[in-house]
């Protein structure tokens, strides 16, 4: 990737401005305008600009409050490369003109809304992590395909080998107790013994 950086919020803007980047990685803590102030007026002139929100805030307020002001993610300090780069991976795939995944899915009472993190089902908040609203996107993209588990691993980690395939049947697992009526008969996400995961 083609990186430039702005060290202050004022900076940052204008360089968005004049530079048109495909995604934004915004720190919370910056001098003079914080993060919160930049991310609220790159989303007023830009709706479609991807934000990924870096900070060391971990409360969930905060993270909530990032969100709701139109972070598409956020990834909280100390952090990995590799996980960065499967966020920016990951978050370019799905706001990409080529995506057919819905704004907002609705299957029964369950609601997910992908561009604010958000899921109801029975009218109730489901709390699901950025990793399983990723691996949902890149299941209800290839809805009806059977999606392998070094698929989901490259798609969705964002590199092509990892040591634990198996960390995706736990995803998945913790997945279906979220979604599913019945996590042990799913309806939605089933497997395809052998092959990987089919979204229904």
């Amino acid at each position: 990737y083609t990186v430039v950086a702005a060290t202050d919020g004022e900076t940052g803007l204008k360089k968005v401005s004049g530079e048109q980047p495909d995604l934004v990685i915004l720190d919370l803590m910056l001098p003079g305008l914080n993060g919160y102030e930049v991310c609220k007026r790159l989303k007023e002139s830009n709706p479609e600009i991807p934000i990924i929100m870096l900070t060391a805030k971990s409360q969930e307020s905060d993270i909530v409050t990032g969100l709701d002001l139109g972070a598409d993610d956020y990834i909280t300090k100390p952090f990995s490369i590799l996980e960065v780069l499967a966020r920016i991976n990951a978050l370019l795939r799905r706001s990409g003109s080529s995506s057919t995944l819905p704004e907002v899915f609705h299957a029964g009472d369950l609601e997910i809304d992908f561009k604010k993190y958000k899921a109801n089902k029975h009218g109730k908040a489901v709390k699901l992590s950025p990793r399983e609203f990723d691996i949902l996107a890149y299941l209800l993209e290839r809805r009806g395909e059977v999606v392998s588990r070094d698929d989901l691993l490259n798609q969705v980690w964002g590199y092509e080998s990892f040591p634990y395939t198996r960390t995706i049947d736990a995803h998945i697992a913790m997945l279906r107790k979220k979604i599913e009526t019945n996590p042990e008969e799913p309806e939605m996400i089933i497997t395809i013994h052998g092959k990987g995961y089919k979204f229904l």
